[in-house]
């Protein structure tokens, strides 16, 4: 069969969202993906408007996500669309992924999975029974230093881990922007669309799932607390954790929408007994190698010896910045070469089977409910 370009459906992503547009663009980036449907909105008359804006033809726009599934699932191969992009609130990430599955199409999923862990596991075995990809927009997982320092550990290269320090910090809830009707901070403090976390949900996830996928590790036990500085607000806006992995590691994890000043400062570093490695987001090209007993390496996107997964993550040659929405474009290039394996009956690289998924879902949302319940408990230490 004849290789053509994968066919992607939207649900969310409309006029003056801002995760949408991130989305699309990701997508496209390589030139394997059109956006071909969407239902943009739970408006019908603002997905009507989103999609003239985005030049989609009018009988391809949906009212609702349940339209646009039935409608194009009588649609042929090649026609209808071969996935799902899912860009909405927590709260209606499950109903779209939970239909799409049943009815064929893969799922890309902004994270965290879903709302609640009973919607997780449903996710979890509907993906099980029908073997479909379901890719979870981890962004951060697809920088290229990030996987160099993924196959460092790997490889052996730092020796055994024994600390994991990783932060989030950012600083634009400070005062109480929710209130002003502001979009971004509306749903994201509001226990009915986020969840049962706030700065734990939306950005902890992020620090927890990368510990887990640079380190290769997974977290065995938490001890939390969790806090909301600012008053009158539901959720919590910072949060303090100590770790524990399945190898003995030990770690911290810190994450804050309250840290006044700061941008987005997803940094992490981590120790091993011959080495440490640290990398930043916000200047995401260099990853610092620290021997113990040599000097200090920087390694840098594009540049030297790398591992292939570093290599083929990047797109331009070193010294050109390379960044958040290429992180993002790395996902959708890796599920568009294993749907177009499934396509062709083959199997794809194993370089292309490299990004989030159901289980890593399930895990963020493991990690969201032990979090609250340790930061509620008397007790010291909670398991996951």
């Amino acid at each position: 069969m004849a290789k053509r370009k994968i066919r992607m459906g939207m649900v969310g992503g409309g006029i003056g969202a801002f995760i949408g547009g991130v989305h699309r663009i990701a997508a496209a980036l390589d030139g394997q993906i059109e956006l071909v449907c969407g239902a943009f909105s739970s408006s019908a008359e603002k997905s009507k408007l989103s999609g003239e804006e985005l030049f989609l033809p009018a009988d391809r726009v949906y009212g609702s996500y349940v339209e646009m599934i039935e409608a194009e699932k009588q649609l042929p191969e090649g026609d209808r669309m071969d996935f799902v992009s899912i860009v909405t609130p927590n709260h209606v990430h499950f109903g779209p992924a939970k239909m799409a599955l049943e009815n064929g199409f893969h799922v890309v999923s902004d994270k965290p999975l879903c709302f609640n862990m009973e919607e997780a596991r449903e996710l979890e075995n509907l993906v099980k029974e029908t073997g479909l990809i379901f890719a979870l927009t981890h962004n951060y997982t697809g920088y290229p230093m990030v996987k160099q320092a993924k196959w460092m550990i790997k490889n052996g290269d730092i020796g055994e881990i024994r600390k994991v320090v990783v932060e989030y910090p950012q600083g634009w809830l400070s005062t109480k922007l929710e209130d002003t009707e502001q979009k971004q901070a509306a749903w994201r403090t509001d226990p009915k669309r986020s969840g049962i976390a706030g700065a734990m949900g939306d950005i902890g996830t992020h620090a927890e799932n990368l510990a887990e996928y640079m380190t290769g590790l997974q977290i065995t036990e938490l001890c939390a607390d969790l806090s909301a500085f600012v008053d009158g607000r539901l959720l919590d806006d910072d949060g303090n954790v100590l770790l524990r992995f399945n190898n003995g590691a030990k770690g911290i994890l810190h994450a804050s929408q309250i840290a006044a000043g700061e941008e987005n400062d997803l940094n992490i570093r981590v120790y091993g007994t011959k080495a440490g490695l640290a990398w930043k987001q916000m200047e995401p090209n260099t990853l610092t190698v620290r021997w113990l007993d040599k000097p200090t390496e920087i390694r840098r996107t594009g540049i030297g010896e790398l591992y292939p997964a570093a290599v083929a993550a990047a797109r331009i040659p070193g010294g050109h910045p390379e960044g958040y929405l290429e992180a993002f474009a790395n996902i959708y290039k890796n599920v568009a070469m294993c749907i177009q394996a499934r396509i062709a009956g083959t199997e794809p690289d194993e370089i292309h089977t490299d990004f989030p998924t159901v289980e890593d879902g399930v895990r963020g949302m493991l990690f969201i409910e032990k979090v609250v319940a340790s930061s509620k408990s008397e007790e010291k230490w909670t398991k996951i």
